[in-house]
């Protein structure tokens, strides 16, 4: 990536010198189709950018962002320049600048296979391809000539000539097509970022939500290869919901057209929140029947990016330090919306149980860092997309509503869309709003939660009377910033009829260390203590002994699956910090799981349980307890409602847990149909789920998976495949593996994913040995010669997290004690690993202590 990166400095100085009047991008994209690669370098397409544009005095000197293999012309105000001498691969140098200005660039730009910039895909399963851009936070410039910032904003036009039979889109609605030339409608000002171009022979489908006078025409498009299992129906009622939601909320109608959805192959992410014009991984059309869970994901993805055009399209970030201004509160309207919209009516448990588990580690590691970041420069800003940034942010914001008012924190978003509308904003932007609105003091309120890093534990302390009532119940507050927590806290008793239930609650205002809950002095003695009932706060949960064995023995007689899914995720925060043996949350886990309603904590306690073997068990102890979860879920398999939802979680669990020689005899014997559980359909999806375990345990071998990927010949097949030709007990399967990854660039963004994944399975541990040494003689050059996207899947993926011993994080220490000079991203990577190996030993030797107590 040498000389791509951009500091918040230059992007300060240039957004002083310029405003930017418009751009208008010509892109010929026939090439795309051309049957023979190039002879040399990469496959191109013509891309011709007009940019008009203000600088702040005459004569003054900046510079244009584009990386592109060759530029034809650059032209500034009708003067020819030297390419050679203003293009260095990443940037124009323009000088002389007059007070109105028009820049022409004419540049060759490559087609992608990282997902970065115009992303081009070869389907397996007919030939066809298809295009789709992906910039954020800083692709645009490989595909036109741009001032790549966000506070640069600017409309757009766009002209795109496309092969014969194809359809294209952009941001802007279709204005006309005439041989093969497609122009667009001018947008709206919008950042650089947020520009999208989606081309080739999609499957589209139409509608449109109507609100008064307000007309959306709406659009849903995949590939072809998918069409049979697009459910655009549901997209659409999921995208109406959301609509209706946020017009009434906000108060200001969706501000960019039309609305198209585009469903693609190959995606980084999950999802883009172009206005007009949003993209989505094309994982979340479902080849096989899958859980609501999957369903409730999907539809908050949707309404996640929906809520964008107004957080983050509509009023965008000054720069990348003030992220969380879209992120956090997207990722909060999102489960919001499901909740308030929609048939997912209890999203709010998916959200304190996965959403917030995301944040929990991420507010952990040494790269912690406040809500409102320091992103010094375009890499800072790639690795921001994090657990803080959007789930520890929504959370925050979640705590915000209680604490402000729900109808003031709307009031707030609704003034703050008004006063900065195509504008870009900073934090203070959003403070001064809702301080008015509520009366809050926001500037305390924000150095508490938007300023500082690091998550705190709240522990409840009770003392009894005699009698057995409560004479005191403290909340104890630990961490290295005492934040204000507004909690609910819930005591809970054993009832004659077996069930868990709430009897008593308060509501309070936690501050500093002790913190004494009035109210709840006098009632009955608890069996169990919730201190963050109902999850207002962002916090660790912890509990007091006498809830601690309540919980062992009774956890699922709790009938309310919010406390309930609090409860698990408090202790698997315990697991992790090494304060429970992994063995304890396994048997918990075993005991309690199978009466576990909400499916979407199922499948997030059996992620869990896996961990727990895999990283935070005594190895001694990993034999067995792999075969204690393979045991528990075949169980729960057979008892399972036949053709249930939760039948088929676990049997997905069973198969990732899969332990024994009679466990992948069974499996076999499923995919053969000589066995047969009652209810259960194994469908294609199902069948590679099956097949990835016997490949890693050798049971199948390279012929049975060609002959799988004949059976579903398409690109979620192909990419199953490799996952599991990479997943074969062999070294010299590894050494192919490790080669396609780290010393070729010919995989694709997917390909490398999958070829990662099945490169890395924990059984494997004496095969992936030799590998932990070349990890580190290699990460550095990967950074240099790869994209961003790709350098960041190696750095991540390879580390040698199986190798959980203390010569592991001595050589990681060495590393990072050689390397002082290394990018800041990469060294944060390797940090970040780092610390969770330490956690993993540290929650070993937990897991050894209670072998031996």
């Amino acid at each position: 990536m040498p000389g791509e990166n951009l500091s918040r400095d230059e992007a300060r100085e240039r957004a002083e010198l310029l405003s930017v009047d418009g751009y208008e991008v010509v892109l010929d994209i026939r090439s795309a189709v051309d049957e023979a690669e190039p002879a040399e370098g990469p496959r191109t397409f013509r891309s011709v950018t007009t940019i008009r544009f203000r600088a702040a005095g005459t004569g003054a000197a900046t510079f244009a962002d584009l990386i592109a293999p060759s530029v034809n012309a650059v032209t500034l105000n009708g003067r020819a320049l030297d390419v050679a001498a203003v293009f260095d691969g990443s940037r124009i140098t323009l000088d002389g600048l007059a007070s109105e200005n028009v820049l022409v660039v004419d540049a060759n730009c490559a087609y992608s296979r990282t997902g970065e910039g115009l992303h081009r895909f070869v389907d397996p399963e007919d030939g066809e391809v298809y295009l789709y851009t992906q910039y954020e936070p800083a692709d645009a410039r490989r595909v036109y000539a741009n001032f790549e910032q966000p506070d640069l904003k600017a409309p757009y036009r766009f002209e795109v000539t496309a092969p014969d039979g194809w359809q294209v889109w952009s941001n802007g609605a279709e204005e006309s097509r005439e041989a093969g030339v497609w122009q667009f409608a001018q947008t709206a000002p919008i950042s650089t970022y947020i520009t999208c171009v989606v081309a080739g022979p999609y499957h589209y489908v139409t509608d449109s939500y109507t609100r008064g006078d307000l007309t959306i025409p709406l659009g849903a498009m995949c590939r072809k290869g998918l069409a049979k299992h697009f459910d655009a129906d549901d997209i659409f009622l999921i995208t109406k919901q959301g609509f209706d939601l946020f017009h009434e909320i906000f108060d200001y109608p969706y501000p960019f057209g039309k609305y198209d959805q585009a469903f693609v192959p190959e995606y980084n992410l999950g999802a883009m929140e172009n206005p007009g014009m949003v993209t989505f991984r094309e994982e979340y059309i479902f080849r096989g029947k899958v859980t609501q869970a999957s369903y409730e994901a999907r539809g908050n993805v949707i309404l996640h990016e929906m809520a964008h055009m107004w957080f983050g399209d509509l009023v965008t970030m000054k720069w990348w330090d003030d992220l969380w201004l879209k992120e956090s509160f997207a990722d909060f309207m999102g489960s919001f919306g499901l909740v308030e919209a929609t048939r997912f009516d209890q999203a709010w448990i998916t959200f304190a149980n996965r959403r917030k588990s995301w944040a929990y580690r991420a507010d952990q590691l040494p790269s912690t860092h406040p809500i409102t970041a320091d992103i010094r420069d375009l890499e800072d800003a790639k690795l921001n997309f994090d657990g803080i940034t959007y789930a520890k942010g929504a959370s925050v914001l979640k705590q915000l509503v209680a604490y402000v008012g729900r109808e003031a924190f709307l009031e707030g978003a609704r003034r703050y869309f008004k006063a900065n509308a195509y504008g870009n904003t900073t934090l203070d932007d959003l403070l001064s709003v809702l301080a008015e609105v509520s009366g809050r003091d926001m500037a305390q309120w924000s150095r508490a939660w938007l300023q500082t890093a690091g998550v705190n534990a709240l522990t409840p302390v009770i003392t009894y009377d005699a009698g057995g009532r409560v004479t005191e119940l403290a909340v104890v507050q630990e961490g290295d910033e005492l934040r204000p927590h507004r909690v609910a806290v819930g005591l809970y008793r054993l009832e004659s009829d077996g069930t868990l239930v709430r009897y008593a609650r308060a509501d309070a205002d936690v501050a500093g260390a002790r913190t004494v809950v009035t109210e709840l002095a006098g009632t009955e003695r608890p069996d169990l203590v919730l201190v963050n009932d109902e999850d207002l706060t962002y916090c660790k949960i912890r509990f007091d002994e006498g809830s601690l064995e309540t919980l062992r023995a009774h956890l699922g007689d709790l009938t309310d699956p919010l406390a309930r899914a609090l409860c698990w995720s408090a202790l698997w925060n315990l697991t992790r910090d090494g304060l429970m043996p992994a063995r304890d949350f396994v048997s918990l886990v075993l005991a309690h799981a199978g009466r576990e309603s909400d499916v979407g904590v199922l499948q997030m306690l059996h992620t869990q349980a896996l961990t727990s073997v895999t990283h935070y068990a005594a190895p001694a102890w990993r034999e067995q307890g792999g075969r204690q979860l393979a045991a528990g879920a075949l169980h729960e398999l057979r008892n399972a409602a036949p053709g249930s939802e939760h039948q088929l979680t676990w049997a997905r669990f069973f198969a990732a847990s899969a332990a024994t020689e009679g466990d992948f005899q069974l499996l076999l014997g499923l995919l053969e149909g000589s066995a047969r559980i009652d209810g259960l359909d194994v469908d294609q999806e199902l069948r590679w789920d099956f097949l990835l375990p016997l490949a890693a345990h050798g049971a199948v071998d390279e012929a049975v998976l060609a002959a799988e990927l004949a059976r579903d010949d398409t690109a979620s097949g192909k990419r199953h495949q490799v996952r599991c030709l990479a997943a074969r007990p062999s070294q010299a399967v590894k050494d192919q593996a490790w080669a396609a990854v780290v010393e070729s660039d010919a995989l694709s963004n997917a390909l490398v994913e999958a070829t990662i994944a099945g490169m890395q399975q924990s059984s494997q541990r004496g095969l992936l040995a030799g590998y932990a040494g070349r990890y580190f003689e290699v990460i550095e050059r990967v950074w240099a010669d790869r994209s961003i996207q790709i350098a960041m899947d190696v750095v991540k993926g390879l580390y040698p997290s199986l190798q959980d011993s203390a010569s592991t994080v001595s050589a990681t220490d060495a590393w990072l004690s050689e390397h002082p000079a290394a990018p800041p991203a990469l060294r944060r990577l390797v940090l970040e690993a780092h610390d969770d190996l330490a956690r993993a030993l540290r929650a070993q030797a937990c897991d050894a202590g209670a072998a031996g107590a």
